[in-house]
């Protein structure tokens, strides 16, 4: 068949765009999280700043989880505040994502992929971002004591009902992949995008074969951890920072700074600077030039920050050799 639809694109505000997959859908190369930074106990009008410049500089994508925060619930809340107060004229140009698979309330059906869980919590977090329905919708993790059928189900009656246009799984075994690949396209909700920690110290989607059997069913791959929670930044290169994620021990273990991982970011920052970039912005750089990404997902605290992260889409390419 003639390709019509070119795989990249470049709009307004310096982002370029990739194909999701065979589909429709166009994303930017560099996306929005908003597992930090956008909680309740976060200032309001410094995440609203930074997600207005998301917008203004081509970020359509915002992802979001439904115990996104602290505390569980209240970044989309955040959300639904910025849908208020900013966004509401811009709905048709946002791409917004959710999703529903870890523990999110007390009791038996808040966590996991049942289909109890699955629908109730998409209700919940359409009711907190204030809207009718999200772009795409994920399983958030594998559920290994709830048949697959069943939450795949849910997942199709979701979009089935209008509540979700795309569905997306995150952090499932290549098998189960599978799987869900076929009953997805058996019933023509066909599997929009997979959702897998990628970075130059994990590549575990690479070594297991997900990103090669995505790039195979025509399904996109979006990477989430790129900087492995600030590692793969300048932040710990002369030791562990006060008020720093490793020093709280939230995410980050200080004995995960081995001799060897330092030893090795230190070599991977003096590559870095070799380009003229600084180790993030390499980092990112090195995850969209992979064969099979599609976008990835950065998290920011400042302008600043995120204005950096947006270098690495106009890196010059590199191989795995170089690094």
């Amino acid at each position: 068949m003639e390709k019509y639809f070119a795989d990249e694109l470049r709009y307004d505000g310096g982002m370029t765009y990739n194909r999701c997959g065979k589909s429709g859908i166009l994303l930017p190369k560099v996306s929005l999280g908003f597992w930090h930074n956008f909680g309740g106990v976060d200032d309001y009008e410094r995440s609203r700043k930074i997600t207005r410049y998301a917008f203004d500089h081509g970020i359509t994508h915002f992802d979001l989880a439904n115990n996104y925060g602290p505390p569980y619930g209240s970044a989309e809340e955040t959300m639904g505040r910025l849908m208020e107060d900013d966004f509401r004229p811009y709905r048709d140009e946002l791409f917004i994502s959710s999703k529903a698979g870890y523990d999110m309330w007390a009791g038996p059906y808040g966590n996991w992929g049942s289909r109890k869980y699955m629908i109730a919590s998409l209700d919940q977090s359409l009711k907190r971002m204030h809207l009718d329905y999200v772009d795409l919708f994920y399983s958030h993790r594998y559920d290994p004591n709830t048949p697959l059928e069943e939450t795949l189900q849910a997942l199709v009656d979701i979009v089935k009902a209008g509540k979700a246009l795309y569905i997306g799984i995150s952090r499932w075994p290549l098998e189960a992949l599978k799987f869900a690949t076929a009953y997805l396209r058996d019933r023509d909700v066909p599997l929009l995008i997979y959702q897998g920690r990628l970075n130059l110290l994990d590549r575990a989607p690479q070594e297991d074969g997900i990103i090669d059997y995505c790039a195979e069913q025509g399904i996109g791959f979006i990477s989430f951890s790129p900087l492995a929670q600030g590692l793969l930044t300048d932040r710990y290169l002369n030791g562990i920072p006060q008020e720093s994620r490793m020093s709280k021990g939230k995410f980050l273990k200080k004995d995960s700074l081995t001799p060897e991982l330092l030893g090795n970011l230190k070599r991977l920052d003096g590559i870095a600077k070799s380009r003229n970039e600084t180790l993030a912005e390499m980092a990112l750089a090195w995850i969209l030039h992979q064969k099979g990404v599609t976008s990835v997902l950065v998290g920011a605290s400042s302008t600043e920050q995120l204005q950096k992260n947006l270098k690495s889409i106009n890196a010059e390419p590199f191989t795995d050799k170089d690094v």
